[in-house]
């Protein structure tokens, strides 16, 4: 799993051989079962994820009991309940592993050992956090300003692997819609 992270890493940082090794130290595989969760609703974040193969699910509750898809974390993305994994509060959502996942962790405090020791770090952390909070923004927006049927074509457009992969309630709840509109749109197609 390491490998797989250092090349997706390359390129984006340079470390010597010894700071690899720091890395790879810090940064512990972990084998994840379909359904497993990671963190409850109420608790504390204490890690932060990269996933090597499979997908992580972020969830809200509704008082309803209704669940909504905050984000998916995919192979080659980094993950957590970024509020309660920062401000060391409880978190308002859950982590699921939602397919049977390989996964690095890191814990907030090895976390906070990288920023402070590895040269580049804090800039690679700061990078991909940008570039996740342009994407939500843009999530954000497109539920706001978009109907159903369009946050579905251009879910089709940019990741149409993504409604094959993955169960309709968990593309539903991604897509701001009910499973009954996403069954429709697809029987459109």
């Amino acid at each position: 799993m390491h490998e797989i992270f250092k090349s997706y890493l390359t390129g984006q940082i340079k470390l010597t051989n010894e700071q690899w090794q720091l890395v790879f130290r810090l940064w512990k595989p972990t084998v994840t079962k379909r359904g497993e969760v990671l963190l409850q609703k109420g608790k504390v974040s204490h890690n932060t994820y990269f996933v090597v193969k499979g997908c992580l699910g972020i969830f809200l509750s509704g008082d309803d009991g209704h669940e909504y898809t905050r984000f998916l974390v995919f192979e080659g993305k980094f993950g957590s309940a970024f509020p309660s994994f920062t401000t060391r509060k409880p978190s308002a959502a859950s982590i699921l592993s939602i397919e049977a996942s390989q996964i690095l962790l890191l814990n907030y405090r090895d976390h906070q050992y990288l920023l402070d020791h590895i040269p580049g770090w804090e800039r690679l952390f700061r990078i991909n956090l940008e570039k996740e909070y342009i994407y939500s923004i843009q999530r954000i927006e497109s539920l706001i300003s978009m109907d159903a049927k369009r946050r579905y074509e251009i879910l089709l457009e940019q990741n149409p692997k993504l409604i094959q992969r993955l169960p309709s309630k968990i593309v539903a709840g991604y897509l701001g819609i009910s499973q009954e509109t996403l069954s429709r749109l697809k029987s459109k197609k």
